[in-house]
Formats: structure tokens, sequence, C-alpha cells
């Protein structure tokens, strides 16, 4: 026998959707059925009425819930009332032994809608609004039934008797129930005492089903997709183990976002499988979007890829299953299994299906979604590392999106440019996006890529602002904040006589631009998806019935201690994770302001609001982060055995890639321990790992290369290859300047400057000193400043003991920013130096006042110890040794020259540990 064939993703009745409807002619009986009214309280049949709401609407799952799950998800409704709700629920499925049955029940159902045609109401009868979400899905399914023809109608009979039959191998036994009379406002039946109603209810279910195989053989059963299933099946090796049979029960405690071992489960092709509604199954996959977004490359690929391989079989009309596989193959690195994905997606569905974009009013569907395709695909090229590539495609984006009219993409394709700018290191873009973009290139005007930049940020956020999206509203201003934070601002066009102007950053703007992005938390209402708000509400409503909490606390009547529990367990979040995953980026960004501006207090504190506050909603990537600064606060702070203890909690949370942040920090604060330890060997063993981290491929973080670079310089300054660091910090300088990177600049002019120090060339190193600070104060790099002043103030003092005043006057003009915000090496560096300024004064005794020597030397000891930093260890040790000397104290003089002699010693021999480079990956 077949059914009527019914269109894709057309509303099929299943026995599921049976059992709700006789759970819906419960809560609201019509006037002409007898169902005895089982309620002792308002309260109770309120909990039905959510109950059967969230079941309607959550989406954890793409298949339907088999009798026993729903008998065991109908244990949280509380009390005696759940047997009474089994009871009743089997007996209704076993009574429809015919399709004369079927077509009674269904147009009983009938009854229980309000409306014109529901006649007369009794006081206490309780309706259906036909345009409620219940009333709706009650239509649907009286709808379905009526298309079914005599065939399909016996399908359904024969489905509904596996459902039954299924419970009884599956579902074990009911405890009973251990609660006090007084804690249950529902009395206990005559007839329920003294015996188990589990195994009457099983038994009926048993006598029913072996009565149907002796009037007609065996019962057959048709698959919701038997062809699908089938070549699914010859594919894949299912496990025997019966916790995949039955593994729905493990579904929480899985650690990926879908169910695993209920998709195995599923593949019997003896059971049932029919899928949810077109409406669940849509809100499934964008939380499995969602998740897969989070976790990156933690997210099980396999698995995952399973399960979409077998809903793809099921229900090949749905599209969107060839985007998750695209991002499913995107955050797993695999580029040819991505392209693939992508190019199916857009083929079959033309990008229609699963986008939030507003469609152009006309002339969009000539080309389907073709721009909605360039833009995906140039954002997988830029996921890749391809950005010339990616800047192609985006540029063509543009293109389309203006021949269509879609504004709404064209300020997408817009903000991903922008980050593509931003992010990668483009030295030009002549012939790409400036002769066909931007208006000021029309006319003559050759814009620079920094300044192409700041046009598209200021053109894609009034074109945000205008089309009131409010997502991209807050990332442009992001991104306008992460701009302004690094680039002075200078005009673009200048005519006439050029006015005097300060070449400064303005801390203002940037704070300016954060406040506005985080005030999208309060606006998010109006792009809120239904979809979104409510599945995800009742799908956390339906697991909280399970906990063990639930069935102590909500079991009570008592109509506080259910709201209580409802508040505080089953509650979601009602801001969408997008908002908060954007607040949380603001968040970030002020910790990265506040680390360039020398603010070490404030960079930890908002560091540590986002790995508190947003660890939920955040990608894996924000969160590594957000921890990354957190252990470079320690390594800067606590010294490296802090570091490395957190760096393992780290590891562990995360899993490393080649390029992840988090092997990156490792290799920084090794290459940080190994040149303080004056292991040079292994310091260059890190620089060789992050130069192949950091390869000359184009489109690599430039980031990445710089700290590459700057780190081989220092080895080699380390080792006393003066010439050899002066040219890797030359060409380090100039690749900046070429992609403009100011604020690395910086730092290049100290290490120039240190280098010149330190080969005894101290004149040639005040000039790079001197930039260096011009920089710091252009860029308001305070920290940066304060150390670039301790340079200075070296070489000022290296030039003899007549310079030694103005060194000292230099040291204590920057000490209130190295004490307040300086970490441990800094703090030293500062008292090392004032304690060599003293010394070097000829004007200063050290009879008179030998504290103000000791003291400081005294600290910085202690500090560099904490970071086995030997050589200034060694400095401050000697020093101490020769200040004990001329005041005649010759015990302590004795014992600041063996601590000399042990740092001497250490840094000339470095010990051979363990190599750790070997578990570093």
């Amino acid at each position: 026998m077949a059914g009527i064939v019914k269109p894709p993703g057309a509303f099929a009745v299943t026995p599921h959707k049976v059992s709700v409807c006789i759970l819906l002619q419960v809560y609201a009986p019509a006037a002409q059925i007898s169902v005895p009214f089982p309620f002792s309280t308002v309260n109770q049949h309120n909990r039905l009425g959510l109950f059967l709401l969230s079941l309607t609407k959550s989406y954890d799952d793409i298949f339907e819930p088999k009798l026993d799950e729903l008998i065991h998800q109908l244990r949280g409704i509380g009390g005696l009332l759940n047997y009474w709700l089994t009871d009743h629920l089997t007996s209704k499925l076993l009574a429809l032994s015919s399709p004369d049955d079927l077509f009674n029940f269904f147009s009983d159902m009938r009854g229980i809608l309000g409306g014109p045609e529901a006649g007369v109401l009794e006081d206490d009868q309780v309706i259906l609004d036909p345009n409620s979400h219940l009333g709706m899905f009650l239509r649907r399914c009286i709808l379905a039934f009526n298309l079914l023809s005599f065939e399909g109608a016996c399908h359904l009979l024969t489905s509904i008797g596996m459902y039954c039959k299924e419970a009884i191998s599956s579902c074990p036994p009911y405890e009973a129930p251990h609660l006090d009379d007084s804690s249950n406002d529902l009395e206990t039946p005559p007839e329920y005492e003294n015996m188990e109603l589990e195994n009457l209810v099983f038994e009926k279910v048993t006598e029913e089903i072996e009565a149907r195989e002796r009037a007609g053989g065996r019962v057959s059963f048709h698959l919701h997709a038997p062809q699908a299933l089938v070549g699914l099946v010859e594919d894949i090796e299912v496990p025997g183990d019966p916790e995949f049979k039955h593994g729905g029960k493990l579904r929480e405690a899985c650690h990926y976002a879908h169910p695993t071992s209920n998709t195995l489960r599923d593949l019997d092709p003896s059971g049932g499988i029919f899928l949810r509604t077109n409406w669940q199954i849509q809100g499934f996959l964008q939380e499995q979007a969602d998740a897969l977004e989070k976790q990156g490359s933690s997210f099980s690929l396999n698995d995952f890829e399973l399960m979409l391989r077998q809903l793809q079989k099921l229900a090949p009309e749905l599209h969107r299953v060839h985007f998750l596989r695209y991002l499913n193959g995107l955050y797993h690195d695999d580029c040819i299994a991505a392209l693939e994905n992508v190019h199916r997606y857009f083929d079959y569905s033309a990008g229609i299906e699963g986008f939030d974009f507003v469609p152009p009013a006309s002339g969009c569907n000539t080309f389907g979604r073709y721009e909605i395709a360039l833009l995906c695909l140039g954002m997988m090229h830029f996921h890749f590392g391809h950005p010339k590539q990616a800047l192609e495609v985006l540029t063509e984006a543009v293109h389309f999106s203006q021949l269509q009219s879609n504004d709404t993409c064209l300020a997408y394709t817009l903000a991903a440019i922008c980050n593509l700018l931003s992010e990668t290191g483009i030295s030009s873009t002549t012939g790409i996006l400036g002769s066909s973009y931007s208006p000021l290139t029309r006319i003559g005007i050759s814009l620079s890529v920094q300044q192409q930049l700041f046009v598209l940020l200021r053109g894609s956020l009034k074109r945000a602002e205008n089309l009131k999206l409010k997502r991209l509203v807050a990332s442009n201003h992001l991104a306008m904040a992460k701009f302004d934070l690094t680039h002075v601002q200078r005009p673009l066009v200048s005519f006439g006589p050029k006015a005097s102007m300060k070449l400064r950053t303005s801390p203002i703007n940037v704070c300016k631009e954060l406040r506005l992005s985080s005030q999208l938390i309060s606006e998010f209402g109006s792009e809120t998806s239904s979809m979104t708000t409510d599945g995800a509400f009742s799908t956390a409503w339906l697991k909280n019935l399970q906990k063990p909490m639930d069935s102590q606390v909500l079991s009570q009547e008592s109509g506080s201690g259910s709201n209580n529990a409802f508040q505080f367990c089953a509650q979601p979040s009602s801001v969408p994770a997008s908002v908060l995953q954007l607040v949380g980026s603001s968040y970030l960004l002020r910790a990265t302001a506040w680390e360039i501006y020398g603010s070490s207090s404030l960079a930890r504190f908002n560091a540590l609001v986002h790995a508190t506050c947003f660890p939920d909603v955040s990608s894996s990537s924000d969160t590594a982060l957000a921890y990354l600064k957190l252990i470079q606060h320690l390594a800067v702070f606590k010294g490296y055995k802090e570091a490395f203890a957190a760096l393992k909690i780290a590891a562990e949370k995360f899993l490393s890639v080649s390029k992840s942040r988090i092997l990156l920090l490792k290799l920084q604060l090794l290459h940080e321990r190994a040149l303080h330890r004056g292991h040079l060997k292994l310091a260059q063993q890190v620089c060789d790992e992050l130069g192949v981290l950091a390869s000359s491929v184009t489109g690599v973080d430039m980031e990445l290369k710089t700290e590459a670079s700057l780190r081989n310089a220092r080895t080699l300054l380390a080792a006393n290859q003066f010439s050899e660091a002066a040219a890797v910090a030359h060409s380090l300088f100039c690749m900046c300047y070429k992609f403009n990177m100011q604020v690395e600049n910086a730092s290049v002019l100290l290490l120039l400057a240190e280098i010149h120090k330190k080969s005894g060339n101290a004149v040639l190193g005040l000039p790079y000193a001197l930039a260096s600070l011009s920089f710091c104060q252009s860029f308001n790099l305070d920290l940066l400043k304060a150390s670039a002043t301790l340079t200075l103030a070296e070489l000022w003092l290296s030039l003899g003991s007549n310079h030694a005043k103005r060194a000292l006057s230099l040291v204590h003009g920057a000490f209130p920013m190295i004490l307040g915000q300086g970490g441990l090496e800094l703090r030293a560096r500062a008292f090392i130096v004032e304690a060599k300024c003293y010394l070097s004064d000829p004007s200063f005794s050290v009879f008179e006042d030998s504290d103000i020597v000791l003291d400081p030397l005294r600290q910085a000891s202690d500090e560099l110890q904490l970071l086995e930093y030997h050589e200034l260890a060694a400095e401050a040790f000697y020093l101490t040794a020769m200040v004990f000397d001329k005041l005649g104290r010759l015990e302590d003089r004795e014992d600041a020259a063996a601590s000399f002699k042990k740092h001497i010693l250490a840094l000339e021999n470095p010990q051979d540990e363990e190599d750790p480079l070997a578990n570093i990956f």
C-alpha cells in the first residue's frame, strides 16, 4: 500500500503528533467528549499547557520523540498526574484500531477549537484559540489527516502500533512515587492502590499488538523515507552497543551540541523514524550553526557530518544542510569540502533558504542570490588565508549587490571588506577595489589602503544605520573603535593652506565607539527571531523537567515554589546570543585598548569580565583570547611559574592547532623565559617555530609576522650579534611602515635603540629612542613611552657621568607610570637604572644615604629572581656588592657576590631540562 504523494517538507500526521493531540484533548476537552478532568489545581492544568507548547516548539533533535521518551518527559509534570496521563495516552492510542477510529478521533478534535462554529460554551470549558500556536498545530494535524488516502490512514495505524510496541522494550518500569499525601494535591484513585500501573499499561499494549499479529500475520511497518534509509544503512556501520540504541538519555552528558547517540539509534530500519516539523528542524540547524561557530575545530567533524548526511537523505528538500556542511568544512579547515558544499547550497537553493537578508523589491530573482554566494565565497577565502582572492570575490559581490539593489547584502559585503583590510597585510588594492568603489578615486585622488579602509568603514556604518541593521551597526562601531585605536586620522582631501593639526590618536573616539556598540543590548528586541527565542526557551524548559531538582521542587503545587524553580532553572537568557557575543567582543576590544594605552589593571579587568560573563556565547577563539590576556598578565606580574600553570589549564580547555592563539602564547612565554635564563639555543628553536607559523605566504597574519621578526632580532641581540640584529630590526621597520603598522613601529624603533645601547654606540641609539618616544606620544602608548624614556635615560647615562642628573630626572618622570602599571621586568630595570644614576653622579655620597640605592636594588633583585632573569639579576647583585664594599659591610658584600656568581654561572651554563617543545603541539 502507498499513501498519497506529499510535496517536500509537507506537514504529515505521525504517531507522535497523534499523541500530542490526545494530550491536547485532555488539556482542552470538547463538550461532547467525555474526558474526566484530572487536574486538582489550576497550576497543574497550566503546566500541561506549557508542556504541550514546549513540546511543539523545542528543537533539541531532528527526530520526533518516541513513546517511551514522551512518557519520560511526562514525569516532569509532577505528582500522580503523570501516571494518569500515561494510562490515558496509551489507552487512547490502543483504542485506535481502524481508519474509522482515526476519522472519528480527528472529527472530535474539531470541537476543542474556538471560533464562530464552536457553539455555546460551558462555564468551565477550555477552548483553544484557532490562531494560537497550539490551535494552528491542531488545525494542521486535522488538515494533514483529511488529505490522507485510505492507504495512508492504514499506514498511520500501523505506525501507531509499532510506536506503542517499542515502548515495551525500551521504557523502564516506573518507580512508585515516594511522596507524602500532603505534597500531592491529586488524591490517589482506589483502583491504583496496591498495583503497578506500568505493568497494567504494558500488558494492554502487548495484548493489543499480539491480537493484531494473530489476525493479520506480521505487523508491517512503513518507513517515512524507506529508500533513503535503505541507502543510509548500507553506507553506515551501526554499533551493537545497547547504549547507542537508547542513547537519548545521554544527550545532556555529551559535550557536542547535537545528540550523536540519538542519531545513531535512529538508524535502525525496524523502528519508526519521523522528522519534526520544518520549523523545528530549521531551529535545530540554526542552533548547530551557532555551536559550530562557537566551538570551531573542537566541534565533532565526523559525528556532525554523519547526522547531516542522514538528514539530507531523509529530507533532500532541506538545502540548508549543504550550508551546514559548508560551515563544518570551513571551521575544520577542509577547503575542498567547504568549497564543494557552498557551491551545492547556492546551486540547489539559490541562497534563498537560511539567510535573514531582506530581499530586494524586484530584479533579484534573475540571478537568484548570486551576490550572497559571492559574499560566502569571499569569506571562505578570507578564512583560509587567501586575501587577494577574497578581495576580488568581495569586490564582485559589491558590483552585483549594486546591480540587484540588494542594499543589505551590500552593507554586509562592505563590512567583510573592512574586516579583510584591517586583519590581513595588503599593501595595495590598486585595480581591485579603489578604482571601482571609492568615490574619491573617481576624481583622481589616490588613497592609501588605510584611507580606503576609513572610507569603507564610514560608508558601511552609515548604510547599516539607514537599513536599521542593529547587529551590523554595533559590529561597525567596534571596527571603527579598532581603527581609531591605531590610526591617526588625517583629512582625506585638503585644499588651500594646510592648517596645523595634532597627529595623535583619540582615546575619546575609541571610548565613544565602544559605548555606542554596547547600546545594542537595549535594542535587540526588533531583530529577535521567534524561532530562536521560543525554540530555545521551550528546549531549555523540557530539559529542565528531567533534572532531579525539578522532580522535587516542581512537583510542589505551590505557586511560589514552581515560579522560583522555573525562573532559576528553566528560563534561558532573553538576549540573543549574537547580541551577547558582540557585547563580549566590546570587552575584549576594551582590554586591547587599555593594553595599548598602558593600563594593565583595566586590561586585566575587561579580560576577566569577558572570560567570566561571556564564555557560553562567545566563540572559542574569543574566549581563548581572553584567557591569553589573563595568562600574559600573570607572566608579567607573577612570573613564569604562575603563567605556565594557568597555561596548562587553558591548553586542556582549548584544543591547540598549529596557528592557534594558545600555541602562540606558549611559544612567546618559552622564548621570554629562554632569553632570561640565557638559553639561546632554545630561544632560537622557538624563533624557528614562530617562523614556520609566520611563513612568507601572502595573507598570513601581519601581527604574527611582526612577532616572529621581533623575537628573532631579540635573540640575535642576546647573542651579541649586533649587526645581524640591527639588519632584522631595520627590515621589520620597513615592513611595518609599508603596511602602516605605526604602533609596531614604536616597538621596533625602541629595539633599535636597545641594540645600539648594548653595542656601545649610545649616540646612534639616541635618535631611535627619541623617534620611539614621538610615536608613543602620537598613539598614546603610555607604558611603552615609559619604557622608551627608561632606555633614553640609559643612553644618556652611557655618554658619561655628567649626564647622570638628566638621566635620573627622566627615570623619576617615568616612575609613576612604571610603578603603577609596569610589570616585574620593567620595574626592576627602572630600579637598577635609578641606582646606576645615583652611583654615577659625582655629587652623590653612598655614606650619607645608602638606603636610597640599596632599597631599589634589593627590590629589583627579588623581582628578577621571580622571572629567572639571570643577566639583570647579576647586574643588581653586582651593584649591591659594590655598595656594600664601599660601606665596609664585608659579610653582606660576600653574600651579594655569591648571588652574583650564581646568576653568572646560570647564565653561562643553562641547565638542559626536558625539551619544552616536545609536548607543545
